[in-house]
């Protein structure tokens, strides 16, 4: 299988902020988008990213524990990643997320920035090495990255 074309959104999902990312539909850039307060309105805010960006699909950061097992922010990202297909129709994967925010408070670091004045970003750049990290995956690979979300309205 080659690569899809298409854009697609990458999603960091915290308990205070939701770091979203998008890339090209050639899946050649990957660029920060905003960080939203995650609460009332996010989902239908992410609906209208998406919508406005033709995305593909949504890549959603899944967190597991340095071992591999599932937290209490794994099931809420799954959570979140339902809610989000069921609100945009779209595919939705997840994919594993460790080291993602220690990646961009490093890589925020080496920019000069301290993680005070990164917090307003951290979370943007974290949704980026989630994308991008999904997109070398499935162009080494041939198959679409992580799992796919099958959102059932209950």
């Amino acid at each position: 299988m080659t690569f899809r074309t298409g854009a697609r959104l990458g999603i960091d999902v915290g308990r205070a902020r939701i770091g979203v990312a998008r890339c090209d539909p050639e899946g050649l850039l990957v660029s920060p988008v905003a960080t939203l307060v995650r609460g009332k309105g996010d989902v239908a805010e992410l609906a209208r990213i998406a919508s406005e960006n033709d995305i593909l699909e949504i890549v959603v950061g899944l967190p597991l524990s340095l071992s591999g097992a599932r937290t209490a922010s794994t099931d809420d990202a799954r959570e979140f990643a339902a809610a989000l297909g069921l609100a945009t129709g779209l595919p939705v994967r997840l994919v594993d997320e460790r080291l993602s925010t220690v990646s961009a408070q490093r890589s925020l670091h080496e920019a000069g920035r301290n993680t005070r004045s990164s917090r307003p970003v951290i979370d943007q750049v974290a949704a980026t090495i989630i994308l991008q990290h999904a997109i070398d995956a499935e162009r080494s690979g041939g198959t679409p990255p992580g799992e796919l979300i099958i959102p059932i309205e209950g």
